[in-house]
């Protein structure tokens, strides 16, 4: 920084902060290209993009928003999937924070017997796709009885080994000695967690509220093998469904596609102070 000579303050930009600058504009342009021609695809008859395809020239003659029409006119279970997967992200991801809260709450502040060993499955846990143990998985949520149901998807992902470490490393910057002061004015355990704990950990929260929630939305194996029910599909195996040997609503699709984003954008547009703040936290304690 440097004053004028009235006093006023201007910044000094480098050339490196100019390149870097252009960089970031430019990889923005890129990543924004995709959304932008998934966009222009919608506006399209379905005929004209099995035709031309999806780019990026611009056909007025031939756009119109008919396929949004056709989307909201309630003639497909689109909003009821839409809502299936709004119900499943919000139960998913408030359970999944709570629980991998409690869990990183336990091996960041406690001494425990074993807790390395424990720590160290964890970590392992993270390494082992979803692929290898989905055979069990499934037969443990057919014996629960819980096919066909929103907790069949739920409840496997409540103590994610991610969400654990990240708040683990997060809580390990966090001084003993809130606790300490806690305990001696009388408040018990769940009261330092809820009282003291969490309010700290608003940033983390909502970095992993962020990365939990966007992961449940897309999340497409797991659900197309628990649910049966058409009425209970969540958005991506709905919309998957509408593309079928007997005919392609490729039109619908892409406007579902369009409309699905927004709540992933919204969420990360309200809380991407918090998310930065969090990611930046979470990963300098060792």
């Amino acid at each position: 920084m440097r004053k004028t000579p009235k006093g006023i303050k201007t910044r000094k930009f480098s050339w490196t902060t100019i390149l870097l600058l252009l960089l970031f504009v430019l990889l923005a342009v890129l990543i924004l290209i995709p959304f932008y021609s998934i966009f222009l695809a919608s506006l399209r008859p379905s005929t004209e993009i099995m035709r031309q395809g999806i780019g990026l020239d611009i056909d007025l003659s031939i756009m119109s928003f008919d396929n949004y029409r056709h989307l909201f006119s309630g003639q497909t279970k689109y909003f009821t999937w839409f809502f299936n997967s709004i119900k499943i992200t919000a139960v998913q991801t408030v359970l999944t924070l709570l629980v991998s809260a409690f869990v990183a709450y336990g091996f960041a502040m406690y001494d425990f017997k074993g807790k390395n060993v424990l720590f160290t499955c964890v970590l392992f846990i993270m390494m082992i796709p979803m692929e290898i143990i989905m055979l069990p998985l499934y037969q443990l949520t057919i014996k629960l009885g819980l096919m066909d149901s929103m907790w069949g998807i739920i409840l496997p992902a409540v103590a994610g080994p991610l969400p654990i470490f990240f708040f683990r490393q997060y809580l390990s910057g966090i001084s003993r000695e809130f606790l300490d002061a806690a305990r001696v004015d009388g408040c018990s355990e769940f009261g330092i967690f809820f009282r003291i704990i969490a309010p700290l950990m608003k940033p983390s929260f909502a970095a992993m509220g962020i990365f939990v929630g966007m992961n449940s939305w897309n999340s497409f194996l797991w659900p197309m093998i628990v649910l049966r029910s058409s009425e209970k599909l969540t958005l991506p195996i709905g919309l998957n469904s509408l593309i079928t040997p007997y005919g392609n609503n490729y039109d619908v699709l892409i406007c579902g596609a369009v409309f699905s984003v927004i709540p992933i954008i919204l969420l990360f547009l309200i809380f991407q102070k918090q998310f930065i703040a969090g990611m930046t936290a979470g990963g300098v304690k060792g």
